[in-house]
């Protein structure tokens, strides 16, 4: 029963992670956003009992998440 709560509380948090980071202004903090809700999707993966596909998922969330900010480092326009 527990662990009903813990996955239905994981599951809004990770709605509310995606919402946000579809209606935030700030692209850093929409990257930021992608990487909360990659984190939770790997709080909510080993929860059900699957820690390889988590560790994918930690993997693949760490890299996008870096390799977004980079990518925002470089395009990002200054204003002068």
């Amino acid at each position: 029963m527990l662990k009903m709560y813990v996955q239905a509380i994981l599951l809004a948090i990770m709605v509310f992670t995606g919402f946000a980071a579809i209606f935030v202004k700030d692209l850093l903090a929409a990257i930021i956003m992608f990487g909360a809700f990659s984190f939770f999707a790997v709080l909510i993966y080993l929860v059900l009992g699957a820690p390889d596909v988590a560790f994918t998922e930690a993997v693949v969330g760490v890299v996008s998440t870096t390799f977004f900010v980079i990518a925002l480092n470089r395009v990002r326009r200054r204003c002068s």
